[in-house]
């Protein structure tokens, strides 16, 4: 479950499947010692290794690869006829939600065609959920009090789904998932800012969960959203402002 953008040999990392999930996915008739072979390669690779039936493997990435592709890909294209100060609007959710859009038309049309039965099943079950918000849409649309309690109903679940869904998604390192607070702090866009904010994290005795870096519109600095354990918080806080940062939860 890895890859690049770039195809060949003179493309090739050394490192490309480190911590990254191989599946092995053997036929019931396969030999076992090839399995076992095919499964110490991806080893020595450095990936950590999974064993799934074909069946299992494709309604699998169907799920959590190949529709996540289409819904990007579907949600990207709603921007092209869009006015442009209407596009400059644009946050870091769509930012989030697109990220995959960019991927090559050619190669996905490849992995679609040949993975279409799963692929097909999860987007039905998504083409049904879609048209129950567009049903309570309507509802509420037309003004009128009947119905509009389901309506609201309708539109609460399917956003309270998401959050059940979204804390399926393994944490770090493959654990359970963990709730992490924010630190957002401001940072200036220039050469050495944002090493010296980690260096100054580390500093702190704060161990950073994960990073995200969002640039601010029209000006010179980004917003650093800092993921620590919520314990670290406040120390952090500290630290960072009495060192100049502009911080804020």
């Amino acid at each position: 479950m890895a890859g690049r953008e770039k195809s060949g040999a003179v493309a090739a990392q050394v490192d490309l499947f480190e911590g990254r999930s191989w599946v092995v996915a053997p036929e019931p008739q396969a030999d076992p010692g090839a399995t076992e072979l095919v499964c110490q390669v991806a080893a020595a690779a450095g990936s950590a290794v999974l064993v799934m039936t074909p069946a299992e493997h494709d309604a699998a990435v169907a799920a959590v690869s190949h529709v996540p592709q289409i819904a990007a890909s579907l949600v990207a294209s709603q921007l092209i006829d869009l006015p442009s100060t209407a596009v400059a609007l644009s946050g870091q959710g769509i930012r989030d939600v697109t990220r995959i859009a960019a991927s090559d038309p050619s190669m996905w049309t490849q992995i679609l065609v040949g993975n279409a039965p799963a692929v097909r099943g999860v987007l039905e079950s998504l083409a049904a959920q879609l048209d129950a918000v567009l049903d309570a849409l309507r509802h509420l649309e037309s003004g009128s009090e009947r119905g509009t309690v389901g309506a609201r109903a309708v539109l609460a679940k399917a956003v309270a789904d998401g959050n059940a869904g979204h804390a399926r998604i393994p944490g770090k390192h493959g654990a359970a998932p963990t709730a992490y607070a924010t630190v957002v702090v401001v940072v200036p866009d220039e050469p050495g800012a944002l090493g010296r904010l980690l260096r100054d994290v580390g500093d702190a005795g704060v161990n950073m969960e994960d990073l995200h870096l969002e640039h601010g519109v029209g000006q010179p600095f980004g917003l650093a959203e800092l993921s620590v354990l919520p314990s670290a918080i406040s120390p952090l806080m500290t630290a960072l402002g009495s060192l100049g940062w502009r911080v804020h939860e």
